[in-house]
């Protein structure tokens, strides 16, 4: 019993002793919470506090930023003082003003005729007087081309261009587009509907020193708001969107036709005006105001729409800018008076046009640019500036193709080319068969005699070796951007069955003479604003800093081929308008197409680049005695020889001294080939041939084809290759020297040239094609 006693208060003193420990952790516990929760909200209070400061910080941060020297609706009613924008030569010589009187007659709404109003909603803001300043078709194409395509862009509403045009900078942020839609709303609010489109009407630049509707309608017709015909009304609504880009005495002014016909066809959809008003609208002869004459108006005018792009109309028209160009106004009137006085000589042979473009290679300026015989001309439109209208190339566009063959090691400067009748067969297509410009054929021609002849069988030889797919990318890469979807272009595409510019072919010209880099050309040095700001400048020792398009080996190759007088006598004699006197130095290309609606030369140095033109604007065909040694080639000549004395003086570049002869690459070796089948004579395997000089890459040297002597089944009634048709008693083997050419053509050497057509199916078997 004792010791049962013993036991229990053993226990409950165990008990005990647990419980007392049990309460104490539990007090810890508790103690431990509270600390815990005290500690928490300290720092739950810091928290709360640093995230109250940063978001409403963040906040007024962004409204200072967005709101800081926003301009106040009210500005809409004030006057701004306009400063001239001055375009130079590079000499300083003044080309064209940009007049800093800003032309502005006021005219109350009721004064502006139904038909200007409507012209003006029809093509900027349809649902002018539904909404409430903000399109959201606008905002979701903005959106969509934002965020999507990256390209900042938006259908803004009349009030929101009003906003812009009077009130903002024209760059191209969100932050302005943030400004311009709160600004948008504040003048909602606080103007109607026709007070806006008054104020729109009367204040949007029309193109030139001409603001608002008055203005525009003085300078362009002559008249007052309230006398403009439908068809005048439409062609002035159209403008303010880009006054420069459709000024119908602006670079382009068949832009101007199509924006009226634009804005026509949206004012019969919104019901306006009927179809019939329309057509005779479209139908109607527009009389233009006389213009102020300013020196080379096509450049200058382009000049204008490049820097209306970059800064703005607003800021071309009366931000006060001086832009000092790369023309040489001189060379410039030199070119000009070269264009008028041959076109006049050919005014027989129905040519009425001409064009050049002269640039210095390596900086890829432009040195001069004349777009027409005369900017003023009535008999062709001499306001089209034809050097960025797309024509046919003719036999011009041959060296890219023969240049793409070298680069490729498909062909060399001596590798021979069956000149033969030949038909190409592409499925689903007619038997192409194309015709040299003499119609004759001249059997194996060596690379250098094809090019420097402007033979057109060998060339679509080359074309057919090199994929026209594959071209295409190559022009594409070497400055001819008009030529795009190969499913328009056959084989004749060597012969100029595609379209480009004059513009383009001065850089791709411009690669040969640069030793394969493509320089893009650039028409401005420098440009400043009214107080002596430099805005932009143009570093003239950054030569040859474009992208290496072909290799500087097969740009000598090319470039030698098209300065060889020798190699080109068979087709323009040994004293042709190709020859420059006293530069034997320059390498030159003709190009007439088979239509004889374009007719080209295209010669270059390293020092300058020279594309000439003659044609008609209408596409009209010039009669049979324009070629390649007249038409363009006169005007070529008088032209490169001036503007190269000038070069090697160092007029346009201090290291331009001297002739320019291409620089042979180390890489480039010369060898001695077989006359005859383009081979080295090293060769053990040929026989004895004549012989000559030619230039190589050093890892493709010679023609490298099948040549020597073979048993050929020959027809003894005309001594050429015997065809399937002819009888067997006419047929007889004979050994004779002969070459197979890279389609695999075997070509006889000693004997007459086949009248019969040879086959050849394009695309080409893989093996022909390596």
């Amino acid at each position: 019993m004792i010791q049962k006693a013993i036991d229990s208060a053993k226990k409950a003193k165990l008990r005990k002793l647990k419980k007392n420990a049990r309460i104490a952790h539990k007090a810890k516990e508790i103690n431990a919470s509270k600390e815990n929760n005290k500690n928490k909200k300290i720092v739950w209070t810091k928290t709360r506090f640093i995230k109250f400061f940063t978001y409403w910080g963040a906040v007024v941060c962004f409204f200072a930023w967005l709101l800081w020297d926003i301009p106040m609706p009210s500005k809409l009613v004030t006057q701004q003082i306009p400063v001239s924008t001055k375009i130079y030569d590079r000499n300083g010589e003044l080309l064209y003003e940009i007049y800093a009187d800003k032309k502005s007659t006021p005219y109350k709404l009721s004064e502006i005729p139904d038909h200007v109003k409507n012209a003006t909603i029809a093509i900027e803001d349809k649902d002018f007087y539904k909404h409430s300043g903000v399109s959201i078709a606008g905002i979701t194409r903005a959106f969509y081309k934002t965020i999507v395509e990256g390209k900042l862009q938006g259908g803004s509403t009349l009030t929101q261009q009003l906003v812009k045009n009077s009130l903002l900078t024209p760059e191209r942020t969100i932050r302005r587009k943030i400004r311009e839609f709160l600004l948008t709303q504040v003048v909602e609010i606080v103007y109607s509907k026709d007070q806006i489109l008054e104020m729109y009407l009367n204040q949007s630049p029309y193109g030139g020193t001409a603001y608002g509707i008055g203005a525009a309608a003085e300078t362009y017709f002559g008249k007052s708001p309230s006398e403009l015909t439908l068809a005048e009304a439409a062609l002035l609504a159209g403008l303010p969107q880009a006054p420069t880009r459709y000024s119908p005495f602006g670079a382009y002014p068949e832009l101007a036709s199509q924006r009226q016909q634009s804005v026509l066809r949206r004012m019969v959809e919104d019901g306006y005006i009927s179809q019939e008003e329309a057509e005779n609208a479209i139908n109607e002869k527009l009389n233009y105001s006389e213009r102020n004459t300013f020196k080379a108006p096509h450049f200058s005018l382009w000049i204008k729409s490049l820097l209306a792009e970059k800064y703005g109309e607003a800021v071309v028209e009366k931000g006060g800018l001086r832009v000092t160009t790369t023309l040489d106004l001189s060379l410039q009137e030199f070119a000009q008076n070269a264009v008028a006085t041959e076109v006049a000589k050919l005014a027989k042979q129905n040519v009425k046009n001409g064009a050049v473009i002269v640039t210095h290679p390596s900086t890829g300026q432009i040195l001069a640019m004349v777009g027409s015989k005369d900017y003023n001309a009535k008999d062709e439109d001499g306001k089209v500036n034809v050097i960025f209208s797309k024509r046919q190339p003719g036999s011009a566009i041959k060296p890219l193709n023969y240049a793409l063959a070298i680069e490729d090691r498909k062909i060399t400067a001596s590798t021979p080319l069956a000149d033969v009748p030949t038909c190409f067969l592409v499925t689903g297509q007619s038997p192409y068969c194309p015709k040299n410009y003499d119609g004759s054929f001249h059997g194996a021609v060596q690379t250098r005699f094809a090019l420097a002849n402007s033979y057109n069988i060998p060339a679509v030889r080359v074309l057919a070796l090199n994929g026209i797919e594959k071209f295409v990318e190559f022009a594409n890469k070497m400055g001819l951007k008009t030529l795009s979807d190969t499913s328009r272009y056959g084989l004749s595409l060597t012969l100029g069955g595609g379209e480009v510019r004059p513009y383009d072919m001065a850089v791709a010209f411009g690669i040969f003479a640069n030793g394969g880099i493509l320089q893009p050309l650039t028409g401005i040095l420098k440009v400043e604003d009214y107080k002596g700001k430099i805005l932009e400048k143009f570093d003239i020792n950054n030569t040859l800093s474009g992208e290496r398009i072909i290799s500087p080996e097969t740009a000598f190759i090319i470039s030698h081929m098209l300065h060889d007088n020798g190699a080109r006598s068979a087709t323009f004699g040994l004293n042709s308008f190709l020859n420059v006197r006293g530069h034997p130095e320059v390498s030159v290309k003709t190009g007439t197409t088979n239509d004889l609606k374009d007719n080209w030369t295209v010669g270059y140095t390293a020092h300058a680049v020279v594309v000439t033109w003659v044609g008609n604007n209408d596409y009209s065909s010039m009669s049979g005695t324009v070629s390649g040694v007249s038409g363009a080639s006169p005007i070529w000549n008088t032209v490169i020889k001036k503007v190269l004395e000038k070069a090697e003086e160092g007029s346009y570049h201090p290291n331009d001294r001297g002739h320019a002869w291409p620089k042979k690459p180390n890489d480039v070796v010369g060898a001695t080939v077989c006359a005859t089948n383009g081979n080295r004579v090293s060769d053990p395997n040929l026989p004895e041939c004549p012989t000559r000089f030619e230039y190589f890459l050093k890892d493709k040297v010679g023609a490298g084809i099948q040549a020597g002597y073979m048993d050929l089944i020959i027809d003894k009634s005309t001594g050429v290759i015997a065809t399937p048709d002819i009888p067997p008693e006419n047929l007889e083997t004979q050994n004779k020297p002969y070459l197979s050419d890279p389609l695999g053509t075997i070509v006889c050497l000693d004997c007459p040239i086949p009248s019969n057509f040879i086959k050849i199916r394009y695309p080409l078997s893989s093996a022909k094609a390596q």
